[in-house]
């Protein structure tokens, strides 16, 4: 399957990480969110430089943290980029072929982790099956002051 068809973000596999990671998912979700950052930084610096040997290291580690946290086609893209680059280092070839999937790896990078980090903000509204959960404050109207007489 190409990353393109696959799905922005397995909630599944959001929600075991979730789960495992308890009181540290926020944190570490924003670990995810440097080292991926640098990691897109590194593979868009070394295909300036048509480097297939300095695009493996980034693409494999933005690999690992995307299936980490369900960012299934970010997870699928980077893997792409590096066993392509792989491919390229085994045979002493430049990694043109990867140029537009590392156009766009940043615009999927940054979908994946907004859609992580929305999910993940304890002031959103969560999806339940059946009813909708009010939001706190909604009953008593959004007229009420805090603090003011």
């Amino acid at each position: 399957m190409s990353y393109l068809e696959a799905p922005l973000i397995s909630w599944s596999t959001f929600a075991e990480a979730r789960a495992t990671l308890g009181t540290d998912f926020v944190r570490i979700l924003g670990y995810f969110r440097e080292d991926g950052t640098k990691s897109v930084d590194a593979i868009e610096a070394a295909m300036r430089e048509k480097s297939a040997a300095r695009l493996v290291l980034p693409a494999h580690t933005l690999k690992g943290e995307s299936w980490q946290f369900g960012a299934e086609q970010l997870a699928m893209l980077a893997e792409k980029i590096e066993m392509t680059a792989r491919h390229c280092v085994e045979t002493q070839q430049e990694p043109d072929e990867l140029l537009e999937d590392i156009v766009g790896l940043r615009d999927v990078f940054r979908l994946s982790l907004a859609s992580l980090e929305k999910e993940a903000n304890p002031l959103v509204e969560r999806r339940s099956f059946g009813r909708r959960t009010p939001v706190a404050g909604a009953a008593m109207g959004a007229q009420r002051s805090f603090g003011r007489g």
